[in-house]
């Protein structure tokens, strides 16, 4: 089940795997600390393990039939042997970092381990938010950005601050780095929102429209909700009032209502401020990549 997960035995040539940014960044961090690449290469991996655990749990809780434009992992195999993959994934993941001892002093892996555990319990409050919330008549931003920040920031964070701590910088860069995963994971966030209600499946391997279909507290959506009283406001808030799945032509109106109102103007915005954190990191290398995946 996790060699089907991860696409191994299948052809190479033609199955779609994710872009694996977070051991990316895990290994450019270090490399920008002027590290040997064998120092992260254990954490780089364990981070990358956790999010696919994340990824087999959330498919389950999210209902999703596709990732990548495969089955997932319960469409297989079902939801009970898909928790336990999962399972399985979250233990290899930490025993993975556990073996960074080889390279590096037992204190400074502990701290690792402590960072990637924090992560980890920040993503399950984040998930649990995310749930939560589509029960919700209503959202705000700040509740938006919190529940993002805990999702999807907090391993972001991790997998910066887990390249600093392998390559050995000072508590002041390791925080330096912390800021900068804050800021990259709520810029992917929003940006992967908009890519949820615009792009099209083959962009993204999942069913377009899923999120709207299932009254997703999006970025779109919460600012939308926010936004003075108008017939457009009106579409967006009677469907998300419904307490149901939204319907095909639903979901249509949502978008126009959406477009109308300028959520992707709006979205566009909103990533401007903690892009302008990444466009301050002094390397030009770790920089210019980041910002390469966020085009």
């Amino acid at each position: 089940m996790l060699l089907y997960h991860f696409g191994y035995g299948e052809d190479r040539a033609t199955i779609r795997r994710g872009k694996r940014l977070r051991p990316q960044i895990a290994m450019r961090t270090a490399l920008a600390e002027a590290a040997p690449l064998e120092r992260v290469l254990d954490a780089a991996a364990a981070v990358e393990i956790l999010h696919n655990y994340s990824l087999v749990h959330d498919d389950i809780e999210d209902r999703d039939e596709l990732r990548h434009g495969r089955r997932t992992l319960w469409n297989v195999y079902g939801v009970a042997q898909a928790i336990n993959a999962g399972d399985a994934m979250c233990a290899i993941s930490f025993l993975t970092l556990a073996r960074a001892s080889e390279h590096l002093e037992g204190a400074r892996v502990l701290e690792m381990v402590r960072t990637l555990h924090e992560a980890h319990r920040v993503m399950c409050e984040g998930q649990a938010l995310d749930l939560q919330f589509e029960g919700a008549t209503h959202v705000d931003l700040d509740a938006y950005h919190h529940m993002i920040a805990c999702k999807t920031g907090a391993l972001f964070e991790a997998s910066f601050v887990l390249g600093a701590q392998a390559a050995g910088a000072t508590d002041r860069a390791v925080e330096g780095y912390a800021e900068l995963g804050r800021a990259y994971g709520r810029a992917f966030q929003i940006r992967d929102d908009v890519l949820g209600i615009w792009a099209s499946s083959d962009a993204t391997g999942k069913v377009s429209g899923n999120d709207l279909a299932r009254r997703k507290w999006t970025f779109p959506v919460v600012w939308a909700l926010a936004q003075p009283a108008s017939p457009a406001r009106s579409v967006v808030a009677t469907a998300y009032a419904a307490g149901r799945a939204l319907e095909p032509t639903e979901v249509e109106r949502v978008v126009e209502a959406l477009v109308s109102l300028g959520a992707q103007q709006a979205a566009a915005r909103a990533i401007a401020e903690p892009m302008a954190v990444v466009e301050r990191h002094p390397s030009a290398a770790l920089r210019e990549y980041l910002l390469g995946t966020l085009v």
